[in-house]
């Protein structure tokens, strides 16, 4: 039906809304969003409502809007399907007033969707909304709810790390043509700590006798978050080999972090020390433990990680807080400080380095400037550079002004992406001519290094376990390639809590790793020609500590070796060490079960999920299923490697369980007491699914090529087999249910392996190295020695 509209005379004078204009000037032309929150604390679940006033500028027909917010956070992902459920975000339209003459808006609707590539770097996560059907009037305003519980729902889950400035960044398309503008003032908020849930005690897992070093006590959260402005008190009991006692106080900081260094301790009889500390008048904080093993002519290793962000680029916080969370938090002996090398700028480069000299402490803490070269992995992915000399690195540009980034681009670049050094045999190019004061380190994050490119001189490590997951297979694949690179392993921390790290709930879910150095000085030529040498060792964020050798041989060597001396090996870790593998390159030659030379248990089962579905950046295979026992009584059962709290098993039955993790790389159990293993059959059904990157996060996108997985096994087959796999498609993914033993398993493990009985190929190099895990799933790998028999 078409509108008459009635006849009027024809007006020869001016017309327009008494005011309007006058009230558009009182308005930001492109508007403002305001939040009711300023503070939240990491993993609480909330609403959060955000209202945006629409500017002067008005929003069309066809306009839309992205509340965006960086791509690390670990926020819970947000859903538009169901409103009763957690994490349903809502927008809603209210109409502002009219002046005289003023006609109303026409907006119909507004469509509310999420995606996790909505908008540029770093600002990729969106909550798009898009005006349907009309337009909206300035004044008129939006408002947002996240987490929207008004229909019955959770709410949503906060970010779990701590940010001294979150930011949600308001993006609108004012006219309807995909042209964004940003509406200035950003919604920040503080994320902080929550109350104190556990104790950590870092200390360096071998020293020398009489040797001095220091420990550190911290209160975490239950995300492991380090508290702040906690007014506690402590004691750390230190027990000697002989089971004597003494008790010492910890001074607690009560501003700022929540920890204390105690430092100048040294140990005069050999053997192993343990430091437990507890919080007083806090009984519902867990005690903490650490061993140190006091040696004659012991080398203290020392704990690197070598790949830390900041906010400069795409981490939290600034870099400040980033290394001196290492030194005193993490209880770091060396940092690398990284920086994505496109979207750095000079002036905060060069900040950044008099930062980083500023902090370098030889004899206490060795920091390096570094960047990360981030090629496409088309063009051979993503290579750290660390620059081990004093003095002003060579980036962002070379001695004859040239670039060396792999291109340029960030939140303020203008026009197209320029690139540099492109591909990574140019990034080669530019350092080759002083291999000795640089380190490349090949790397999987985002952008997984591809092992087509090589350089000897420069790339001496690869790096093995990081935030992103546990990369065995790279490792393998480099040395079976005949690549003499050693281990290395590191936080890649985007989250302000580098040190081996804390995994979050999204991408970065896995434990940042550390690399261990056995270096001959502590400072930055000390370790940075340990660290081109191959003395290393790389673990899964732990300080546990491990060497190969032959004779005077060290791993990291290359020489040819007497097939009539051994392979000495030294294990030392924190939770048991339960299996030890050497591994020729990408073969498999030598091994041993400790749960088998314990014993294995008549009741004690173990289930294991490992591996990842794919080599690339979404690469997590989220596992979520049950489990049930027939036969015999399900006595108790606890997880084993779950990494924070959404990564759980429970009863949901008489013998039946339900569970929910995530690996990336890395291995999550299930332990089980069984009241006989005999008559017992269990069975797992398991679905597999991957990261929500687009599209509904209650329906995740399953793993395409093993969408389920089912296991039976009784308890007569475990008996006779000991343990059975089901190997999956995917990366190392597998399901595993396996018997273990009841007994505590060593931690300090040593022994010899005899080179005759590995049958090598006396024509060829072979790089044997040594990889072992302990009974909380933690693990560690040995540089190679690179010898030909």
């Amino acid at each position: 039906m078409t509108e008459t509209l009635p006849r009027k005379a024809p007006q020869t004078t001016v017309h327009s809304p008494a005011g309007l204009a006058a009230y558009f000037d009182t308005l930001p032309f492109l508007g403002r969003l305001t939040c009711q929150r300023q503070t939240l604390t990491a993993g609480e679940w909330t609403e959060l409502e955000l209202v945006y006033e629409v500017g002067a500028v008005g929003l069309a027909d066809g306009a839309w809007l992205k509340l965006a917010f960086k791509f690390y956070s670990d926020w819970a992902l947000f859903q538009t399907t169901d409103p009763t459920g957690a994490n349903y975000v809502s927008a809603e339209y209210h109409a502002g007033p009219l002046v005289l003459g003023q006609s109303p808006a026409t907006v119909q609707a507004l469509k509310v969707r999420f995606d996790q590539k909505g908008h540029e770097r770093p600002f990729q996560k969106a909550v798009i909304i898009d005006v349907v059907d009309g337009y909206l009037n300035p004044g008129d305003r939006i408002v947002i709810r996240l987490g929207d519980r008004r229909q019955g729902g959770a709410g949503t889950r906060v970010q779990t790390f701590v940010e001294k400035a979150f930011r949600f960044r308001l993006f609108i398309d004012p006219l309807g043509s995909s042209k964004f503008a940003e509406v200035p003032g950003d919604c920040k908020l503080e994320i902080s700590a929550g109350r104190p849930h556990a104790l950590q005690v870092m200390a360096p897992r071998l020293v020398g006798l009489g040797q001095s070093f220091d420990a550190i006590v911290r209160v975490d959260d239950i995300w492991g978050n380090t508290c702040r402005d906690r007014n506690l008190r402590g004691t750390l009991v230190i027990t000697a080999p002989d089971a004597t006692q003494r008790t010492e106080a910890i001074a607690l900081a009560a501003q700022d972090w929540t920890f204390a260094r105690i430092s100048g301790l040294s140990f005069t009889e050999t053997g192993e020390w343990k430091l437990e500390a507890r919080l007083e008048d806090e009984a519902f904080v867990a005690t903490a433990l650490a061993y140190v093993q006091s040696e004659e002519g012991a080398s203290r290793p020392l704990y690197a990680d070598l790949h830390v962000h900041s906010d400069d680029t795409v981490g939290t916080n600034d870099a400040t807080y980033n290394l001196t969370y290492g030194r005193d938090i993490a209880g770091l002996d060396v940092v690398g400080y990284t920086v994505n090398d496109f979207n750095i700028t000079e002036a905060n480069w060069d900040k950044a380095v008099e930062i980083i000299h500023g902090l370098n402490e030889p004899g206490r803490f060795v920091c390096y400037p570094g960047t990360e070269w981030c090629g496409n992995s088309a063009a051979g992915g993503d290579r750290n550079v660390v620059f081990l000399r004093d003095g002003k690195p060579r980036f962002p540009f070379d001695e004859k002004g040239q670039s060396l980034r792999s291109f340029e681009w960030n939140e303020t670049t203008a026009g197209t992406i320029r690139p540099g050094v492109w591909p990574v045999d140019r990034l080669h190019t530019a350092y080759q001519d002083d291999p000795e004061g640089h380190l490349l380190i090949p790397h999987v994050g985002g952008r997984r290094c591809i092992l087509d490119w090589n350089h000897p001189e420069l790339e001496r490590l690869i790096e093995i376990g990081s935030a992103w997951g546990q990369f065995h297979w790279l490792y393998t694949e480099a040395l079976a390639r005949g690549y003499r690179v050693g281990a290395s392993a590191a936080s890649d921390e985007h989250q302000g809590r580098c040190g081996g790290g804390v995994p979050a709930t999204g991408t970065f879910g896995s434990r940042g790793g550390l690399t261990g150095v056995i270096a001959d000085r502590f400072d930055r030529a000390g370790v940075g020609s340990a660290l081109r040498a191959r003395r290393t060792f790389a673990t899964t964020g732990e300080h546990s500590f491990a060497v190969l050798s032959q004779g005077k041989h060290l791993m990291g060597e290359v020489f040819n070796a007497e097939l009539n001396k051994p392979l000495s090996y030294r294990l030392l870790g924190h939770a048991g060490w339960e299996e030890v593998q050497l591994y020729d390159g990408d073969r498999l030659v030598w091994s041993r079960d400790l749960h088998a030379e314990a014993g294995f248990s008549e009741r004690s089962v173990r289930i294991r999920f490992g591996g990842a579905r794919i080599k690339d950046r979404y690469r997590a295979a989220y596992w979520s299923g049950d489990v049930a026992v027939t036969g015999a009584a399900l006595l108790d059962v606890y997880g084993v490697g779950f990494d924070h709290p959404e990564q759980s098993v429970w009863r949901t039955g008489l013998g039946k369980l339900g569970f929910r993790t995530a690996t990336h790389g890395d291995i999550d159990g299930i332990e089980l007491k069984l009241s006989d293993l005999r008559d017992a059959h269990i069975t797992i059904d398991a679905k597999l699914h991957g990261y929500s990157k687009i599209g509904d996060p209650l329906q995740p996108p399953p793993h395409v090529h093993a969408p389920e997985a089912r296991l039976g096994v009784s308890g007569k087959d475990l008996i006779a087999k000991g343990s059975v796999t089901l190997d999956l498609p995917g990366v190392e993914l597998r399901l595993i249910v396996e018997r273990v033993t009841d007994q505590p398993l060593p931690r300090d493990l040593a022994g010899e392996i005899s080179l005759n009985k590995l049958e090598l190929d006396p024509g060829r190099e072979h790089p044997l190295f040594l990889t072992a895990r302990q009974r909380d799933q933690s693990r560690i790998w040995t540089s190679p020695l690179f010898l030909k028999p």
